[in-house]
């Protein structure tokens, strides 16, 4: 054989050769790529060609045609109607910055009335989700505040009217009823077991287009926007959602893919009332406590740990000493008789959770007592002295005791109330106030209040009809404050001003 043909043969022999290496690689490389469905990535699980493999998560559906189909009729919209005298302005002026919304009836004009007749407008429009298939709904406390009437349309375009069967002002949470049966109902789902990143679907009536469907991902638990700051509610631990919320969308419902209720949208935060990307829904674990007592007792049974406290920064562990945690809450004062004294804990523990749920700020804090009643027993555990440590405590109330409180309503007062005739006005030169009429034993007899009194301010708000002491003594009976006092201000036909602390606690 001459050189020529070695040379040749040589040559493809190296390429069939290199051909076979290939196969075997590109072989090997697929088994790989095949076993990296099934095992996790680490060090010691490496083949003989250096590849690592890496493990593969299913991907989340998301078909959210389940959800929206099951969902949507057990969202209802709800109309706020109140009557107004000629020259009062009806209906919501705008949003402040940060403010709940209720969506004002959109191309509304205001018109002409007759003097001596009142005229019944708008007020606001909201949604509502049905919980029960008997008519009960739940919903925003400030979509039906101030209402003289409640209009419910359901997803069939029936309408009823509602009733309000209680209110939580703290958590913005109400309760209302329809007269009617066999309605679609939305399953409460777990909002504890909700993770960050989780698809949701916010159903609601924004602007007034009904059975409206968004959906987003939850963005943020336990979350504080400040509401207390402006006067608004006492307890926040929202959900964060970029899902879009819209004024009307107020108290409709959060829903995760399951068509499972777990939240009820409350807020948003925008600069100019519409939506820009955040909003803010009260989650069901609170939703159904507080439901639960208002069915139950008629009011919310609110517990208190009894502490003063703020959250626990880098900064303020280093004043402290505090180097076992980085955040908490820091105990900056123990109420007395409170169930936080009972229990032992100090100044300058760091509470780190109750029951096993972290608190490592307020609204976690808030979130989970307020799922407890008083006489409840929870285990708080805490760091002193850079220890770690935990007590059995038994919630009390504001009152520092374990009694659960029936509600009552003003009759408790023991007056009746009389709006000014227009020939009373001008004698007295008053513009507002309402008249005591008649008196019986009661609050208001005991506090010295005698018939004919008229009173014009009640804790520094003006009092223009007899539903405004009704809406006050409410909004004092059910507050989260230990001293409940009407503090009244007023004045008696002859001219004399008087003033009068009337005490509501029990």
């Amino acid at each position: 054989m001459n050189t020529y043909a070695k040379i040749t043969l040589l040559a493809c022999g190296i390429a069939i050769a290199s051909s076979a290496a290939t196969a075997l690689a590109v072989n090997f490389g697929l088994s790989a790529t095949q076993d990296a469905t099934a095992h996790p990535a680490d060090t010691n699980n490496r083949n003989m060609a250096g590849l690592y493999t890496v493990s593969h998560t299913a991907t989340p559906p998301t078909d959210f045609t389940h959800a929206a189909e099951s969902t949507i009729n057990g969202v209802v919209s709800i109309k706020n109607y109140a009557t107004q005298q000629n020259g009062q302005m009806g209906g919501y002026q705008g949003f402040d910055p940060f403010e709940f919304f209720f969506g004002s009836p959109r191309n509304r004009q205001q018109q002409r009335r007759n003097d001596s007749q009142p005229e019944e407008t708008q007020r606001g429009l909201g949604s509502g989700v049905i919980i029960s298939a008997d008519g009960y709904i739940v919903t925003n406390n400030h979509v039906i505040d101030g209402a003289d009437r409640l209009e419910v349309t359901l997803n069939d375009n029936s309408t009823y009217n509602a009733q309000v069967i209680g209110t939580d002002p703290s958590t913005d949470v109400a309760l209302i009823k329809i007269e009617a049966e066999n309605l679609p109902v939305i399953p409460v789902g777990d909002s504890d077991a909700l993770k960050v990143g989780e698809w949701v679907l916010a159903v609601g009536n924004p602007f007034g287009f009904t059975s409206t469907v968004t959906t987003g991902i939850v963005s943020a638990k336990a979350r504080s926007v400040g509401a207390n700051s402006r006067g608004g509610m006492g307890i926040e631990s929202y959900i964060q959602t970029d899902a879009a919320v819209n004024p009307g969308n107020s108290g409709g419902a959060l829903v995760n893919v399951r068509g499972e209720l777990v939240g009820i949208n409350t807020a948003i935060y925008s600069q100019t009332g519409n939506y820009v990307g955040y909003s803010f829904a009260v989650p069901t674990s609170i939703v159904t406590k507080v439901v639960t007592d208002i069915k139950q007792y008629g009011t919310v049974q609110r517990a208190v740990l009894g502490v003063m406290f703020r959250e626990l920064t880098p900064k303020l562990a280093k004043e402290r000493s505090i180097t076992t945690v980085n955040d908490g809450i820091l105990v900056e004062e123990v109420v007395e008789r409170s169930a936080a004294l009972e229990a032992g804990l100090k100044e300058g523990d760091v509470i780190t959770a109750i029951n096993g749920a972290p608190t490592h700020n307020t609204a976690q804090l808030q979130g989970e007592i307020s799922k407890y009643r008083p006489g409840d027993r929870i285990t708080v555990s805490y760091v002193r002295d850079n220890k770690n440590a935990s007590a059995d405590v038994i919630l009390q109330n504001a009152q520092g005791d374990t009694k659960l409180k029936k509600a009552k309503d003003h009759t408790v007062l023991g007056a009746a109330f009389a709006n000014l005739t227009d020939q009373q006005r001008r004698e007295y030169r008053l513009n507002s106030g309402v008249r005591v009429s008649a008196l019986t034993s009661g609050k208001f007899k005991d506090a010295g209040i005698k018939e004919g009194f008229i009173i014009l301010s009640i804790n520094n708000s003006r009092i223009s009809s007899p539903a405004d002491i009704e809406e006050i003594y409410k909004a004092i009976t059910q507050s989260n404050v230990a001293d409940k006092v009407m503090f009244i201000t007023g004045i008696y036909p002859t001219g004399r001003k008087e003033f009068y602390a009337v005490d509501l606690s029990e």
